[in-house]
């Protein structure tokens, strides 16, 4: 137990990052009364870079590289991110603490006058910066024109309507936590749009040899979260794949057995493979390991072969 002392916790400066990191704050301030929490808002390279897609800055860690600076050098204590945001090899020093119980892990989309998905005029546009989304969307509907959407949900939301578009795809878990599901058109599902590996869960970071912290952040761990999203960031890291690539995984629990769906496609959608597969919750790792070992024999080899020659 840590009594009288300040913890600061690291966090992007958005509103919907302060939103998560005030909710993890909340929670353990009500399990240690004693302990005093502070929000420290750090400005990372993705939040800096706002004029180019994603996939051409160079991906992996531009949401939580400062962040994890910030750990390392002992400014703050704990870091909360969007899981989706953290890269699958965490640096020396740095551990993951926990991963909080799993907001709305879907994809929805938010269109202009109430369409949903199928029913979007021919050669609608929609804005996502997203070759995840990309993909899918266009290997549904290859008549979308797909226009790149960087920012955060507030300025994504506004340019819905500034730049003429016919809809915006946008992660649930953040309109949800941001109290703005009313804004949802339909909620995409994952036979059309598998969503991001970790979407919807919150990792909480810290350092590797604070075990009294790590005390604190274990009382915040979601179990079957956990597993899921480990599942998931397994078999991200066995395809070694980062924003360059479309790849999306979704693991479920469901009476006791574990079912990953993965994905793994061209930018333009017109090449994919997805499979699934099913097993103990508690071999979580060796799961996402096996789908992606599998995914790769059924072609997803030479998809991500092609990318990156093309890349």
């Amino acid at each position: 137990m840590i009594l009288n002392r300040e913890l600061k916790i690291g966090t992007r400066g958005s509103r919907l990052a302060l939103r998560q990191a005030e909710e993890v704050a909340g929670e353990l301030r009500q399990r240690f009364p004693e302990t005093s929490f502070s929000l420290i808002t750090i400005k990372t390279m993705g939040d800096k870079i706002l004029d180019v897609p994603l996939a051409r800055v160079g991906g992996k860690g531009l949401f939580v590289k400062e962040i994890e600076e910030a750990l390392l050098n002992g400014q703050v204590d704990l870091a909360v991110h969007s899981a989706k945001d953290i890269p699958t090899e965490i640096p020396q020093g740095l551990a993951m603490g926990a991963f909080t119980r799993r907001e709305d892990p879907y994809d929805v989309l938010i269109s202009k006058d109430g369409k949903g998905f199928k029913s979007l005029p021919l050669g609608a546009k929609i804005g996502t910066s997203s070759l995840r989304r990309r993909a899918q969307l266009l290997h549904q509907r290859p008549d979308l024109e797909i226009v790149p959407l960087r920012g955060n949900l507030d300025t994504r939301l506004r340019k819905l309507s500034s730049l003429g578009l016919d809809a915006i795809v946008v992660a649930a878990a953040g309109l949800c936590r941001l109290g703005l599901e009313d804004q949802i058109t339909e909620h995409i599902p994952e036979e059309i749009l598998l969503p991001a590996i970790g979407q919807g869960a919150l990792g909480i970071e810290i350092r590797a040899y604070d075990p009294l912290v790590a005390d604190l952040v274990q009382t915040l761990d979601h179990p079957e979260t956990h597993k899921t999203v480990t599942a998931e960031r397994a078999f991200l890291r066995r395809l070694g794949g980062g924003c360059q690539v479309p790849i999306a995984a979704h693991g479920r629990i469901v009476n006791g057995r574990l079912t990953l769906c993965g994905m793994v496609a061209r930018p333009d959608g017109k090449g994919m493979v997805r499979e699934r597969l099913e097993g103990d919750p508690h071999r979580a790792e060796e799961l996402g390991t096996a789908l992606a070992e599998r995914l790769l024999a059924i072609g997803g080899d030479r998809i991500l072969r092609e990318v990156y020659k093309n890349g």
